[in-house]
This record gives structure tokens, sequence and C-alpha cells, in this order.
């Protein structure tokens, strides 16, 4: 029996199924991961997380793809981040937030389509003023929202103060996506 050839990345979809807009059924985009030749499609819950296996590519080439592919598809565009399997791992090993890691509504990542300047982070930072911590890590921005994500007038400002592009996911589906792309590359 061969090893299963190709890389394991993740798929972060931003703004499908939220608030009742742009929907996509999960099915429907698991069919679709397999129609553009993708193996071991899983997907994770509604907001649009989908685990693939790739033959060839990296991450951005993915992202570009699957951002045009999904376009045509669909008819409005859905940005996405796509990133490997041991990019989670990183993710997971260098949360700045061990102490609550356990209540996962407290704790969101933020998947950045690029490293935010240092400019872009104070500018970030000016405007923590409650009672949110965050940390920017390379393209990973961790938020410990105490009240958590709903309550908290702070994660509004973050895409238009940092404006960086990126996605928000909560501590707990960062772990189930983790382990399904372990589970993915076992």
């Amino acid at each position: 029996m061969s090893a299963r050839q190709g890389t394991v990345f993740v798929a972060l979809f931003s703004g499908i199924n939220v608030g009742g807009n742009r929907i996509v059924k999960m099915a429907e985009l698991k069919a679709f991961f397999e129609g553009l030749g993708f193996a071991d499609v899983a997907t994770y819950v509604q907001s649009g997380n989908v685990v693939f296996r790739a033959k060839r590519g990296d991450s951005a080439a993915l992202a570009k793809e699957l951002e045009a592919a999904f376009e045509k598809k669909w008819g409005f565009n859905s940005r996405i981040m796509v990133r490997d399997a041991g990019w989670f791992e990183r993710l997971v090993k260098d949360n700045p937030y061990p102490e609550v890691a356990g209540e996962p509504t407290k704790l969101h990542a933020y998947t950045l389509e690029r490293e935010p300047t240092a400019e872009e982070a104070q500018r970030l930072a000016d405007k923590c003023t409650g009672p949110e911590r965050f940390e920017i890590k390379g393209d990973v921005l961790y938020l410990n929202a105490p009240d958590g994500l709903g309550k908290s007038v702070f994660a509004n400002l973050i895409p238009r103060t940092l404006k960086v592009p990126g996605t928000a996911r909560n501590w707990r589906s960062v772990l189930a996506l983790l382990e399904m792309a372990g589970k993915a590359d076992g």
C-alpha cells in the first residue's frame, strides 16, 4: 500500500454563511473541491472550512485557484486563506494565551493574508482599550476576548484598523481543523 500523495491543506473561507447571506452548503463545497481534483476532502461547520489534499501547488497558488473557481461557480467572491497542516500545528503551539485555550469562545485566531507591518500593529494596539488582549505572530493574530467575540467592540475594529485581510476562527474550530488535517495526513 503506497503512501498518499500530496500535501494536506486547510481552506478558510470568509464571508459565506454569515447572517443568512451568501449561502453555500457544505456538501456542495465538498463536491466543488472534489470536482477540482482534490482528495480527502472534509468540511467543518457552516462558516466554510475545508481540509483537502493537493498533489501540487503552494498555499498562495491554491488560494488564487480556489477563489477564481469559487467566484465562477457561485457568482460572488469569497476571500480564501489556504494554509498547510504544519502551519496549523505552529499556530496551536505558538498560542500566547494557553491559560484560556480551554475556553474556546474567548480565544480566536485570525489568519491574515500577510504579516502586518509594525506600524499597522501599533495602530491596532492603540485601539485596544477594553478587556481584550492580542498578539501578532507572523500571519496570525491571536485575540483573547474575555467577554466573547460577539460582545467585543475591539474585535469589530480589527479588520478596518489593521487593513490586512484575514478571517477569524474560535479556538474550538482551530483545534478541530488541526485534528482533521492530522487524520487526513495519517
